[in-house]
């Protein structure tokens, strides 16, 4: 029995036995079989996106596409010398992009990491862009754990991606086909496809949010950059997903724009020394746009805080 065999005769014993409680290897094989009725011994699938369909899928990712291939040649840079390459995948696990070198170009092409295939969990069983996409966690899958006999050639350290309203989006893979790439290189590959997933979130943020203002809050280890967008009024109106979790930011919390010192916790509302726009829409945003309220904070009358507001342009907020 070659090693193929052999692989699926593990994979299929670990499904049938309680491993997957302690392992996410395991947890990602049982889902593989019992929940995508998966084979891990069944040949490759060669199905691939037509180009038409690929060129629409690109379309409807055309903002992440714009700030993250810059950064996927700075990524294939350093590790495409290596016998690497370097894919981008929605959310399904369709590559969008793929840099691999040119005497390396066919393996991959046949291994399937090639634009238009896809790689989700459901197609193609444990590997590095499907599973980290199911877990949404940096995921390094090495050869023998794949869930396919098929991919066991290949090692894929992938991290996830995430758009400006923190919704998963992509996932960035470096995979590779080398037999002497193990353990220790995978782990020193896994963190650049990390600290590219995080500039590529960075870049997407502030593209999204080009006219406003980008404060830098945090880098919180694991989790990204923390940077929240703000308009011209010191009001909160955009964050990444780690500013959300550390500012404990949701939905509705940008929908309606809270005051930059009040999500920081380092102010309370200034005075008309200051610019009187951004102290009125401060005020409004602190009383849930309530102007008798916003009067009140600010220590005027309603009539006066009227008066203010229309000298500031905002009548249209009565």
């Amino acid at each position: 029995m070659g090693s193929s065999g052999k692989h699926s005769d593990t994979v299929l014993a670990t499904v049938r036995s309680s491993a997957a409680a302690t392992s996410s290897v395991a947890a990602s094989w049982c889902r593989s079989a019992l929940h995508h009725g998966l084979d891990p011994s069944a040949g490759r699938r060669t199905e691939l996106r037509d180009g038409m369909a690929l060129a629409q899928l690109r379309e409807a990712n055309g903002e992440l596409l714009a700030a993250a291939s810059p950064i996927l040649d700075n990524l294939f840079g350093s590790v495409g010398r290596t016998g690497c390459c370097v894919i981008l995948s929605d959310t399904d696990g369709v590559v969008l992009e793929a840099r691999s070198g040119a005497g390396d170009a066919a393996l991959f092409a046949a291994i399937g990491l090639t634009a238009g295939a896809e790689w989700s969990e459901a197609a193609e069983g444990t590997n590095g862009i499907g599973t980290c996409l199911v877990e949404q966690r940096p995921v390094t899958v090495l050869r023998g754990e794949h869930f396919a006999s098929r991919n066991i050639g290949v090692s894929c350290m992938d991290a996830p991606v995430f758009d400006p309203e923190g919704h998963l989006v992509a996932a960035l893979d470096v995979s590779s086909a080398r037999a002497d790439h193990g353990e220790a290189m995978a782990t020193m590959i896994a963190a650049l496809v990390q600290d590219a997933a995080r500039q590529i979130e960075r870049d997407f943020f502030c593209r999204r949010f080009a006219e406003a203002r980008i404060v830098y809050a945090a880098e919180a280890p694991g989790r990204g950059t923390a940077l929240l967008a703000v308009d011209r009024d010191d009001l909160v109106i955009g964050a990444t997903r780690a500013a959300r979790r550390q500012f404990q930011l949701d939905a509705a919390a940008l929908t309606s724009p809270r005051p930059l010192a009040d999500v920081l916790g380092t102010g309370a509302p200034t005075g008309f020394e200051d610019s009187e726009r951004a102290v009125l829409r401060q005020a409004l945003a602190r009383s849930n746009g309530n102007v008798a309220a916003a009067a009140r904070l600010l220590g005027i009358g309603r009539a006066t805080m009227y008066r203010r507001m229309d000298r500031a342009g905002m009548g249209g907020m009565h």
